[in-house]
């Protein structure tokens, strides 16, 4: 574990999504930063089809489906 430096302004944005995304702070900055990895990884692949990949791989049936 250790600590990275960010701007005022991404830690503001960290905190305010990590309240819509029910995410700690830590935990918000750390899926986006997954994300954007996975995202570096798959340039063809949507989010949508990174999240879904991420379903798959933690050995669930199928992607949830979001309610509207």
């Amino acid at each position: 574990m250790g600590i990275i430096k960010i701007s005022d302004d991404l830690h503001d944005d960290i905190r305010k999504s990590c309240h819509v995304m029910s995410r700690s702070i830590n935990a918000q900055a750390e899926f986006w930063m997954k994300m954007g990895r996975l995202a570096e990884l798959n340039p063809s692949l949507t989010f949508s089809e990174l999240i879904a990949n991420e379903l798959a791989n933690a050995n669930l049936e199928t992607p949830l489906k979001m309610v509207k």
